[in-house]
């Protein structure tokens, strides 16, 4: 394979339907069996009034998938980090990264729903500062054998949070304003951005090696990742037509960012293997396929039938 291509799981979906564990459980050791070499759960306590948006909780879910499959990683796409009390956060996650046998990865941003944030009594206006404490303090914990320090009203005293992880799990960093590619330069991993085309990505990830060198960080260590849908059908038109209703139902685009509905991966499987070529050759390092309404048979067809197509297709003039 070219690149790594992970899949999103069902976890989160329109209020016409509901998540179910056995549906997840079946998407995930299919995946495994397929070759795709990561799973991503959506992340929120809740969304939506009117139309809520059921879902299962990000962890938990992967806690269960974990014990399911055996190779796969398992990642959150995105976690919002601020809500979550620090040291729960971290002890959470490193039992997740026990369960899996080093498996898990966090995809973490400081969140856009004020309504979560009034929920859990974290300042809204406050979040961004408040991601890089929590991100702090779990780093702290995770890598460190005794912990002492305060942030804030949070007080640790010589606390053994054990067992560490090995490793810890990696930090991706979702956002799109020039202060949070800041913080994927010099406080993540690396870069976990949603439904970016292949242009809008190199203008960003370009910003990002920048910082990085600006903070005396190797842009070379960091990695990217994008999510982008896909429609494999029998032409383009025939499958842009039925994903734009689709994306709509289940998704929203921030018209301040450059995420777009725009970037998904539609048509043939020739037109779907040339589209995400582009995304590779711009430098796009994992793609997370978010699969038209989780069809398996989308999931089977890009297996069978687009990704065979890529090798021939990355770094072609």
């Amino acid at each position: 394979m070219p690149a790594k291509f992970g899949l999103a799981v069902e976890n989160f979906t329109s209020a016409q339907r509901t998540p179910q564990i056995e549906d997840l459980l079946a998407t995930a050791r299919r995946a495994e069996q397929l070759g795709f070499t990561s799973l991503w759960a959506w992340d929120h306590l809740f969304l939506g009034s009117r139309q809520p948006f059921p879902q299962l909780e990000a962890l938990t879910t992967l806690a269960v998938l974990a014990s399911h499959t055996t190779t796969i990683e398992l990642g959150t796409g995105i976690l919002v980090l601020p809500i979550r009390d620090p040291a729960l956060m971290a002890k959470t996650a490193a039992t997740i990264q026990s369960i899996s046998q080093g498996r898990l990865r966090l995809g973490l941003a400081a969140g856009w729903y004020e309504r979560e944030f009034d929920a859990t009594g974290t300042p809204f206006k406050g979040r961004g500062r408040i991601f890089e404490r929590n991100l702090e303090i779990c780093k702290e914990l995770w890598t460190k054998d005794e912990v002492t320090g305060t942030w804030d009203d949070l007080s640790f005293r010589r606390v053994k949070m054990l067992p560490l992880p090995q490793p810890r799990p990696q930090v991706l960093i979702g956002g799109y304003v020039d202060r949070v590619l800041k913080r994927v330069a010099t406080l993540g991993d690396g870069w976990l951005t949603y439904f970016y085309t292949a242009a809008a990505f190199t203008e960003s990830w370009r910003k990002i090696e920048r910082f990085a060198e600006e903070a005396g960080r190797d842009p070379g260590e960091l990695h990217s990742l994008n999510q982008l849908p896909i429609c494999i059908g029998s032409s383009k038109e025939e499958a842009q037509a039925r994903v734009g209703p689709w994306l709509a139902s289940y998704f929203d685009t921030p018209e301040w960012s450059s995420a777009t509905p725009d970037s998904a991966i539609c048509g043939t499987p020739e037109d779907c293997a040339e589209q995400l070529a582009a995304h590779l050759d711009a430098g796009v390092q994992e793609i997370c396929l978010v699969p038209y309404e989780y069809d398996p048979e989308q999931v089977e067809r890009f297996a069978g039938e687009v990704r065979p197509l890529l090798g021939s297709l990355v770094g072609a003039p």
